[in-house]
């Protein structure tokens, strides 16, 4: 088991997160889970508190904490995608449900969470000033776009 598990503060929809989140990322499960034994804030005595879970072997504990505490944009999971296909599937299926696009590959997902969504190699593109320019003008990352930039800078 690692050290570090990222623990994510949800409202009171932590297993309608977890739920999607298991949806979208293959090799993916539900750990377990830790109900209360007495009422504890938003949840009720018996309700879910936490949830274990992993993100294709990412462990990852969601918490039924309660309104007060958003994610914000300075907390994002960086995806490392194959391919193109393989970055058009993990972007339509993170804005399911009312996602919104932000800009070079980042996203938030319904439940307010930021993803990144890049190739594998997107430092080694990056690093060229014409792939860096070309990517500040995308949304989702279109890889070829990238490399044929890359090779003008």
């Amino acid at each position: 088991m690692p050290k570090i598990t990222p623990f994510l503060w949800f409202d009171n929809n932590a297993e309608e997160a977890v739920e999607f989140y298991l949806k979208v990322f293959p090799n993916s499960r539900r750990i377990g889970e830790l109900r209360t034994s007495v009422d504890a804030g938003t949840v009720q005595k018996g309700g879910v508190l936490t949830i274990g879970f992993e993100l294709d072997g990412q462990p990852f504990t969601a918490l039924n904490g309660g309104p007060g505490h958003p994610f914000n944009e300075a907390v994002s999971f960086f995806v490392h995608c194959k391919d193109q296909a393989e970055i058009d599937s993990y972007w339509s299926k993170l804005l399911q449900g009312g996602g919104e696009e932000i800009a070079c590959g980042w996203l938030k997902d319904r439940f307010g969470l930021r993803w990144q969504i890049v190739p594998e190699n997107v430092i080694e593109l990056v690093r060229r000033p014409g792939a860096m320019k070309a990517m500040m003008t995308m949304k989702k990352l279109d890889i070829a776009t990238l490399k044929e930039a890359a090779k003008e800078g």
